[in-house]
């Protein structure tokens, strides 16, 4: 299980370990990518570029992206999952992260919490 907390902006957040530091990281909902992940851990996680993808931002904006495969640590455990590196020091926690997890927000408590699932697949 892994615990957060809702900031008092509002926002969902909890702290991950990569490369030797602490991470804020945004757990985004409306994002159902994997991850998105600051320049400064790129050289750390050895990215394979994946190809180019569309991103459908807020106001219907879209963006390309460079998308990268990374080995990325969580939870405990190593994932192969896709990434886009961005200027920022902010992790961004995408709905692909989470397929195997219920997500509980407590916004009256300002509380998170990620809990593994046994799934069938």
């Amino acid at each position: 299980m892994i615990e957060g907390y809702v900031t008092h902006d509002g926002v969902p957040e909890i702290r991950l370990s990569v490369g030797g530091r602490e991470w804020r990281t945004i757990v985004d909902s409306g994002f159902n990518g994997d991850l998105e992940v600051p320049d400064a851990l790129k050289v750390e996680l050895n990215p394979e570029f994946y190809g180019e993808v569309l991103s459908i931002l807020a106001a219907e904006q879209s963006v390309f992206e460079k998308s990268y495969l990374i080995d990325f640590p969580f939870d405990g455990e190593t994932h192969r999952v896709e990434a886009t590196f961005v200027p920022s020091d902010t992790i961004l926690l995408g709905t692909g992260m989470l397929r195997n997890y219920l997500l509980e927000i407590h916004f009256p408590q300002q509380t998170l919490r990620l809990t593994r699932v046994a799934t069938d697949h």
